[in-house]
């Protein structure tokens, strides 16, 4: 599976950005896809994950009513529209891809990563 993202960029706190993901390779619509970010000197945390099959989703406490996930499962892309910005949102973003673990929420589930994409929110 391979994963490219695109989108990213700078943003004023209380501003929006939108993240894209395309998937190609081995995928299936019973994989996993999600976004995780990585901050400076933080460990890597899930943002959020979709299950494509059924469009179910996942978000962390974090980003909920913030943050929004979709799909378009024609072009094999997911989306990650980022609203009401905040400085702590400021990190290097992965799209994420794997086969779930009980969940698309259970972060352990991905172990497919895009090349990560930086957001910086001032």
């Amino acid at each position: 599976v391979q994963l490219v993202e695109s989108g990213g960029g700078s943003a004023q706190a209380g501003g929006s950005l939108r993240l894209s993901c395309t998937a190609s390779g081995s995928t299936q619509d019973t994989y996993c896809m999600g976004w995780f970010r990585q901050a400076p000197g933080k460990e890597r945390e899930g943002v959020v994950g979709i299950y494509p099959s059924a469009g179910t989703t996942y978000y962390a406490d974090s980003v909920k009513g913030r943050f929004t996930i979709s799909q378009d499962k024609a072009q094999n892309t997911v989306y990650l529209q980022m609203n009401s910005l905040k400085p702590e949102d400021t990190a290097t973003y992965y799209c994420a891809a794997g086969w779930p673990e009980g969940s698309c929420g259970v972060w352990r589930s991905y172990n497919y990563w895009g090349q990560g994409t930086q957001v910086t929110v001032s």
